[in-house]
């Protein structure tokens, strides 16, 4: 049986170009690029280079590019380390965050409010989840540390007003952070209003796991949470991943070049004729995220009367891959606290559906996977 991939936003195949940058650093140039012999030094300069590459795609100077383990890494190297350090010089312990952040950024506020007293604002989004941006200003006060707001959610898939949140927070002068795991690859990063701080993951883009960046201004003060030999300008200690910085920034190149290859108008009628056969093909199915504002390539949906989790394995049966929401709550009987935030109830949540794919998934494969979730889902109402 051949499988239709549609869960890419929990993670991608390892791009072949991918592999093969990598793999002179994974073998005989395999030097620590601390070391100051010739194997080190080579390592150095191949560091250099994929950190100057990934800057350029970004659109930061290389200093401003922080390598970590990935996007979980990241996340909490900004909203921690950006928060203590705002402390330290300061500012108030208060932090605000959207109510759908990903769990690496909750995590890591309720980190804070345990053992930093820090006080935490979770600002509340509407059914579509676009952030409520009268309630950020409210929640705003003139001492707030940071704002830290997704610019795509990974579970329904809704754009946020970043322009918006950066206003303001700068009226107070509070950090901004954005979590763009989901948004790379799909827009230019050099286009985001000016955050002060942005987390990007090489597996969501053809790169293998356990590597991304953390995009951070070099005059902007963070306290490390990984401690040692002071790599990463002190930001982030820990030997340096070559091998893994050079396979991010080919994966960044090739998603740029699959960027301007695949229109922006085009990627997005596919995925609005892939929500209508969906709504067509299966009764009482409603869409969940913003119909216009979400990323191209993401459907997501809650089916009342069926449970996700019967419908995501009978999907599998057929040889469709797809997920109930965020990977990293895969497996959880409780309901999406995504769908919850948006107003479904707790019965609804738990049916909730997500089909997320990339540019080289054909009209085909989407419109079997339509068919497949729709014969799927009368099925299960069949068994009741």
């Amino acid at each position: 049986m051949t499988l239709i991939d549609l869960d890419q936003a929990a993670t991608t195949a390892t791009r072949r170009a991918v592999l093969e940058a990598m793999w002179p650093w994974l073998t005989g140039e395999h030097g620590n690029p601390s070391s100051t012999h010739a194997l080190g030094r080579r390592a150095a300069d191949g560091l250099a280079d994929a950190r100057a590459r990934i800057a350029a795609i970004a659109g930061v100077r290389p200093a401003q590019v922080v390598l970590t383990s990935g996007g979980t890494e990241s996340d909490n190297l900004a909203v921690i380390g950006l928060t203590l350090a705002a402390i330290a010089a300061g500012r108030d312990r208060h932090v605000v965050v959207s109510a759908i952040e990903h769990e690496a950024v909750l995590a890591s506020t309720d980190f804070l409010a345990r053992w930093h007293g820090v006080e935490v604002t979770r600002v509340p989004v509407d059914a579509e989840g676009v952030l409520d941006a009268e309630a950020l200003r409210a929640a705003l006060r003139p001492g707030t540390a940071l704002v830290s707001v997704q610019a795509a959610n990974n579970e329904v898939g809704t754009l946020q007003p970043l322009d918006a949140v950066v206003d303001a927070a700068r009226a107070v002068g509070a950090r901004v952070h954005t979590d763009a795991v989901q948004y790379a690859g799909w827009y230019p990063l050099s286009e985001l209003p000016p955050v002060d701080a942005v987390t990007i993951s090489g597996h969501k883009l053809g790169a293998p796991k356990g590597v991304g960046a953390l995009l951070l201004p070099t005059n902007a003060p963070v306290e490390p949470v990984i401690h040692g030999g002071g790599q990463e300008r002190e930001r982030r200690s820990g030997t340096e991943n070559v091998a893994g910085a050079v396979g991010l920034a080919r994966a960044l190149e090739l998603a740029e070049d699959d960027r301007l290859a695949h229109p922006l108008a085009e990627l997005e009628a596919q995925r609005d004729a892939f929500i209508a056969a969906v709504l067509v093909g299966v009764p009482g199915a409603r869409l969940t995220g913003h119909p216009a504002r979400r990323l191209p390539c993401h459907a997501s949906f809650v089916v009342p009367g069926i449970g996700g989790e019967p419908l995501l394995i009978a999907l599998d049966d057929r040889g469709v891959i797809a997920s109930s929401g965020s990977a990293c709550a895969a497996g959880r009987d409780e309901p999406s606290p995504v769908l919850l935030a948006m107003g479904h109830d707790p019965d609804s949540a738990r049916t909730a559906i997500r089909f997320t794919w990339g540019v080289s998934t054909t009209q085909e494969s989407l419109d079997t996977a339509a068919r497949e979730l729709a014969e799927s889902a009368a099925s299960l109402r069949g068994l009741g």
